[in-house]
């Protein structure tokens, strides 16, 4: 591990919970790294509903952990014509870490209300470079985002029963 898992008070859960409530993307990230940090921390606050179009990470030393603080998440990975290949449940007391390798396409769907998680990176944030959007799926301000999620979240559903 990259690094003890910062801790969270009530007051900063209940406040994130409310940002990304009111938040046009349904969720709201707490950055703890500093601009031109080489190690990026963040929690990140998401609401059922937040869709997060699949991307990838263009850049060897940009693997993402993903640490799941509360919620239930699944972790939906693509291949390069936008096939679900694999679909890993982050949940307390099962999987509660993964790793997300370069290269790979990846998204998220909460499986709960609302979920919160501790997510790390190496790598100097640049938004030209930091991630790759997939062409394959809907953007994320898209009148298709919220059928796909829909989509999403019942492919979802159904490989991790």
């Amino acid at each position: 591990m990259d690094a003890q898992i910062p801790e969270l008070s009530e007051q900063e859960i209940r406040a994130g919970i409310s940002q990304a409530t009111i938040s046009k993307r349904k969720r709201f990230p707490k950055l703890l790294h500093n601009q031109g940090d080489e190690f990026n921390q963040v929690f990140n606050f998401m609401m059922r509903d937040s869709y997060m179009q699949p991307h990838l990470h263009p850049s060897a030393e940009k693997i993402e952990k993903i640490y799941l603080i509360e919620g239930r998440v699944a972790a939906l990975f693509f291949d390069d014509m936008g096939k679900i290949t694999k679909c890993i449940l982050l949940e307390k007391g099962g999987i509660e870490l993964i790793e997300v390798p370069a290269f790979t396409w990846h998204t998220y769907v909460m499986l709960s209300e609302h979920a919160i998680t501790y997510e790390t990176m190496r790598g100097i944030y640049n938004p030209e470079t930091w991630k790759k959007f997939a062409e394959w799926a809907p953007q994320e301000d898209s009148l298709e985002s919220s059928k796909y999620l829909s989509f999403l979240g019942l492919e979802a559903a159904n490989r991790t029963t």
